[in-house]
């Protein structure tokens, strides 16, 4: 799996939301220079999480904006959803739509399993712990082993 920029982008700038003093409207230009996000590519993000009635949105003086439901209602995989779609596909499709045969037969099953290890973590992780860095069992168990911090490449 990769996690798209706008992805990332999407939820760096909801925990900036998250940690905003409550109520408090947080202008588009402080996310941009807190997160280093591109302003134009924050502002098409933060209409897609408004829309998906994530984050609220006031103009004026006074205006910016907040977290439509609080941190600890949004998790992850909604946010991923929201910016990217569905959380695995195989070629474009849900993984339980493809039939394999003889050898390959088994292979469906994996990507079930893949699907299923994302929203392990992804569904229950919320923004609130992100921000308050109290992550849950799952990815503390995760991140606790050497081999979760190195990357593997197919050698040849």
């Amino acid at each position: 799996m990769q996690i798209s920029a706008r992805a990332d982008y999407a939820l760096r700038a909801l925990c900036v939301l998250a940690s905003a003093p409550e109520q408090c409207a947080v202008k588009a230009d402080e996310i941009a220079a807190a997160q280093g996000i591109p302003r134009t590519f924050l502002d098409g993000i933060l209409v897609e999480l408004r829309r998906a009635g994530l984050v609220e949105s006031r103009r004026g003086p006074d205006g910016g904006h907040r977290l439509a439901r609080p941190a600890y209602g949004i998790s992850l995989a909604d946010v991923i959803r929201v910016t990217d779609g569905p959380l695995a596909l195989v070629r474009g499709q849900r993984p339980e739509s493809h039939a394999y045969e003889g050898a390959a037969r088994h292979l469906q099953d994996v990507w079930v399993a893949v699907r299923a290890s994302l929203r392990e973590i992804l569904e229950l992780t919320t923004v609130a712990q992100v921000v308050e860095g109290n992550l849950p069992d799952a990815v503390v168990a995760q991140t606790s082993k050497d081999r979760s911090w190195r990357s593997v490449w197919p050698t040849g």
